[in-house]
């Protein structure tokens, strides 16, 4: 493949969900998480966590300034489609500053949503270019690395959710969806599909007819941040249960 035809932003060949690529980067992803949670002991020490954690940094970084100066090389930089107005997009931002700040506050919201929107993002992609072009190895690189970073925060970090933290990303969730959708009105746009649904075929149509996709949305999202506290509920009550075991031991 030529060095500009992986720039190039004219394709005839387009993305195929759940394709050899495609299985491959979910593969990688799997591969990523399970590396990142067997060798967090070993990752817990200072250097490391740290070079994890600039890795981290640079992954988000580097291909969305790549991305932005595509855009203009090419272009295809327009305030309708090409501001970091879409969930993900935000979510990106957010994990470089917590990951620079290790900020409590967004890991608490990128850790429901960021992650959750992400993982979406992962199995069904919004995304045209296939393998080997620059807008493929850009989406699959900073959707995993938003995914990885509160992760990397859980277990090298050593933050926890709590069912506090499900509220608030919901409420979180809802006034950005406010002033996103404030946005979009002003400037003729739809990001995060909060005006109207995608003019192709896609997910949302599974939802029902607008404004009701949007609240099926809502509820789909509860049940996923739901389910992604479960194993800490768990760990908890567990921990719970065990406490006054080991007290009554100690007395003896």
């Amino acid at each position: 493949m030529k060095f500009n035809a992986f720039f190039r932003p004219e394709i005839s060949n387009y993305f195929v969900m759940f394709s050899a690529s495609h299985l491959i980067c979910i593969a990688l992803l799997a591969a990523a998480i399970i590396g990142l949670y067997a060798g967090r002991h070993r990752l817990a020490i200072h250097s490391r966590a740290a070079a994890v954690r600039y890795l981290l940094i640079a992954a988000l970084l580097v291909p969305e300034v790549g991305l932005n100066i595509w855009y203009v090389l090419n272009g295809i930089w327009d305030f309708r489609h090409t501001l970091p107005l879409e969930l993900c997009s935000i979510s990106l931002i957010l994990s470089i500053v917590m990951l620079m700040k290790r900020s409590y506050f967004l890991y608490q919201f990128l850790f429901f949503a960021g992650m959750g929107g992400a993982m979406q993002a992962i199995l069904t992609p919004n995304l045209d270019y296939p393998f080997p072009h620059f807008r493929f190895l850009h989406f699959f690189v900073v959707h995993s690395a938003i995914i990885l970073a509160p992760l990397y925060m859980t277990w090298i970090g050593n933050m926890k959710p709590t069912l506090r933290s499900v509220g608030l990303t919901m409420l979180f969730l809802n006034g950005l969806a406010v002033l996103v959708g404030l946005t979009d009105y002003l400037l003729g746009a739809n990001y995060m599909f909060l005006l109207h649904k995608p003019d192709t075929a896609s997910v949302l149509d599974l939802l029902g007819n607008y404004p009701y996709y949007l609240l099926s949305e809502e509820g789909i999202a509860l049940v996923i941040f739901i389910l992604l506290y479960m194993p800490f509920s768990r760990i908890r009550t567990k921990n719970r249960h065990a406490q006054p075991i080991e007290a009554s031991t100690d007395k003896q």
